[in-house]
């Protein structure tokens, strides 16, 4: 990975977990606990892939593990985030044209939803019965409830931070100009209208300065052929 995306990332994550264990993990809130973690995870899996969102899936993953009050075994969590990184980031659109928020939306359900049965499945192969006893379905409910409330304020931040840092690889397609279709933080952020009101107004302006462009040139050309007939009447 790049420097500027380990530093993001790096920061993000450590953000994210001590916002999750000293905030979201206090509130007491029924069911499961807000995984501000998972949020990030998957957000930079939408922009650096499935390789880039894997190594971060496995990072942080094994920070919580180590994290107090971790109360399972180190590495459970890694491998939990290791693999919702990497599928998140296999649904990131390679040119970058998704401008709808329904995408991301439906990844963080999915994650949301597939890292609760992971986690229980690992802690059952390794003994840990604490799923059965909170309750499955609650613990599914309330994880995917949580996430994505919490979702619109913070994938699409973390989207945008993540591109920003990279330098806006998706602002510029492969001839050099601008790109016409926005990437899906942009989406997510217009609310998944895909709606860009800056492209709408550098068209108008183009189109505005090619009509005074064409008005110019057809004014030169009635003042030449005026020129022209007054010289021949001489």
């Amino acid at each position: 990975m790049r420097l500027n995306r380990i530093l993001l990332s790096a920061t993000l994550v450590v953000v994210a977990l001590v916002v999750q264990v000293t905030v979201l993990g206090r509130l007491q809130l029924p069911g499961a606990v807000p995984d501000l973690v998972l949020l990030t995870v998957v957000a930079l899996a939408l922009v650096y892939g499935p390789v880039g969102g894997a190594l971060v899936g496995f990072t942080a993953g094994l920070l919580a593990d180590l994290a107090p009050p971790a109360d399972h075994a180190a590495g459970r969590y890694a491998l939990v985030l290791c693999v919702m990184g990497y599928a998140a980031g296999l649904v990131r659109p390679d040119n970058g044209r998704s401008r709808s928020a329904w995408g991301p939306m439906l990844t963080v359900v999915g994650a949301a939803i597939a890292s609760t049965l992971l986690y229980a499945g690992v802690g059952a192969l390794v003994g840990d019965t604490a799923a059965r006893h909170v309750g499955l379905l609650g613990l599914l409910f309330t994880a995917t409830l949580y996430d994505l409330l919490l979702a619109p304020f913070t994938v699409p931040l973390i989207m945008a931070l993540a591109r920003r840092a990279e330098n806006d690889p998706m602002a510029v397609e492969a001839g050099g100009g601008p790109a016409q279709s926005a990437d899906v933080s942009s989406g997510w952020l217009a609310g998944g209208t895909g709606l860009r009101i800056g492209s709408q107004r550098g068209g108008l302006r183009m189109k505005t300065a090619r009509g005074r462009a064409n008005r110019a040139g057809r004014i030169k050309g009635i003042k030449v052929v005026k020129g022209v007939k007054s010289v021949k009447k001489l």
